[in-house]
């Protein structure tokens, strides 16, 4: 059972990688067009003002994860009555809540951005055109939610390849028609993102109802699991407030007290960082189901058994793709984008450092969702999550420059890994808080300071040069790789590496 579960989180790891890949080489390439297309002052609107829409997108976060937990428990419990009531009532929800989004985006929402923004007054027009598009798009992702769900919870992660290179394709075509097309740039770009956005809406609903035989809607009053539901997800609405606050909240206060210049510069940075993120992601991705999956069949060492490899590999993962970025950042934003918004490197910097932390969170929170009891985690996060702003404002209005606004993001993470951690050992007390903080936590960040260390002097040796970043990112990857092979792995994983390579060897012979 144990071999067959870590082979199919292998594979859709792989599969997840593949999708990863592709995202990567499209997006860098779509957001430098768009950027130097755009100007850095439109850039920056779109940034601000999707912003907006994004904050009410905690309201869908919470959906998010009360229809993946709800979906993967009853797969784990062979429930399949219930799973198809479970299917039908979290689309009902959902249609309700996109229409209580469309609501307050439109009254509170639509106030604020028209009267509140710092945006030059020959761009609101525009900038008003983009807000719709956004409230659009987000709608459509929050009614998207159950069927993706079904996707996670199967492990059908080829789903998730093949419509990414449709995905991949229909944005090309967007940088494509931005750059002919003879209207405004700025309401171009946010009218197509939302089309795309429509299409691949389209095909996830295909591609659930052909494979997933619960996946058939039908109105289904079931009082009782549509209270259980609604009961998980308020409490994670409580939660994700504060995840969706700090990050679009953090936007706004730049915006307070710079120009948008400032916020495409954040734009860039938390872009770069949501890609090199999907890195350790998709792994966790494809872990997820299984801790929920073993929790719900009664393995709970074994569910944490894979929540403590979760948050060693998945930072591992992201570890290697953040040395090389770390040592060359500068010349790899000015070969990316040519020209560098103000910031930038300082607000990427901060922003990959504190992903380093949150990377191990995500195996934490899927346990704590897989017992159903997340009352007191999501008020306690939501609190800490929140912290952030105040300090922020404060940091900015006492004349701190605008990359300095991150530094409390890295200090609640910190406190946001150990209050998660905290709640899920009262909740299953087998866990070890002892373990966890020094053999895991604590190890992880001292591997990442001798990669870091051993990076720099390595890269202290080459000059400034297309191949100096080539050479040195490589040497970079492999001696972090390397480092955590010696150091970050058990006796007994190294074993299973061993035997793996040499297999490999012996098949090719």
């Amino acid at each position: 059972m144990a071999t067959s579960s870590n082979k199919r989180i292998a594979k859709n790891t792989l599969l997840l990688y593949f999708r990863m890949l592709l995202t990567i080489a499209v997006g860098l390439y779509t957001s430098r067009v768009v950027l130097n297309t755009l100007g850095v002052s439109d850039y920056g609107i779109y940034n601000v003002v999707g912003g907006i829409v994004s904050m009410l997108a905690f309201l869908n976060s919470a959906m998010v994860a009360a229809s993946q937990r709800f979906i993967s428990f009853e797969l784990g419990t062979d429930d399949s009555e219930r799973l198809k009531k479970v299917f039908c009532t979290s689309v009902s929800i959902h249609i309700v809540l996109a229409l209580i989004i469309f609501l307050i985006a439109e009254t509170l929402g639509l106030w604020f951005v028209n009267t509140h923004l710092n945006i030059p007054a020959e761009r609101m027009g525009a900038a008003n055109w983009v807000y719709q598009c956004s409230i659009l798009t987000l709608m459509l992702t929050v009614v998207s939610v159950p069927y993706n769900s079904c996707i996670v919870a199967h492990e059908h992660m080829k789903a998730f390849a093949y419509v990414s290179i449709l995905e991949a394709v229909l944005k090309l075509l967007v940088v494509y028609l931005l750059l002919v097309g003879a209207v405004d740039k700025l309401v171009l770009y946010a009218i197509l993102v939302a089309a795309v956005a429509f299409v691949i809406r389209i095909i996830y609903g295909i591609y659930c109802k052909r494979y997933f035989e619960e996946c058939t809607y039908r109105f289904v009053l079931d009082r009782k699991l549509f209270k259980e539901m609604f009961a998980f997800a308020g409490w994670s609405v409580i939660g994700n407030l504060g995840f969706s606050m700090k990050d679009q909240g953090s936007n706004i206060i730049l915006n307070l007290f710079f120009d948008t210049a400032v916020n495409a510069a954040r734009g860039i940075a938390m872009q770069v960082n949501g890609i090199i993120s999907n890195f350790s992601n998709n792994f966790t991705m494809a872990l997820n189901p299984q801790i929920t999956k073993q929790y719900a069949a009664g393995g709970t060492k074994a569910s944490m058994e894979l929540v403590y490899l979760g948050c060693r590999f998945s930072f591992f993962l992201l570890l290697m793709i953040v040395i090389p970025v770390f040592i060359n950042m500068d010349y790899l934003l000015r070969l990316w984008l040519k020209t560098v918004p103000q910031y930038t490197p300082q607000f990427l910097m901060l922003a990959l450092i504190a992903a380093l932390v949150n990377v191990m969170v995500s195996p934490v929170v899927t346990a704590l969702q897989a017992t159903g009891n997340i009352k007191v985690f999501q008020i306690v996060i939501c609190v800490i999550m929140l912290c952030e702003l105040p300090l922020a404002y404060l940091i900015l209005a006492c004349g701190g420059s605008p990359y300095q606004a991150m530094y409390p993001a890295v200090l609640v993470s910190f406190i946001g890994l150990f209050a998660r951690f905290l709640i899920l050992k009262k909740l299953i007390p087998t866990y070890r808080l002892r373990f966890f903080t020094f053999s895991i936590v604590l190890k992880n960040l001292f591997i990442a300071a001798v990669c870091l260390v051993t990076a720099s002097y390595i890269k202290s040796m080459f000059d400034i040069s297309f191949l100096s970043f080539v050479i040195t990112s490589l040497i970079a990857c492999s001696s972090t790789g390397l480092i955590i092979y010696l150091v970050g792995i058990t006796n007994q994983e190294r074993w299973a590496i061993n035997k793996r390579i040499k297999n490999r060897i012996l098949k090719i012979r």
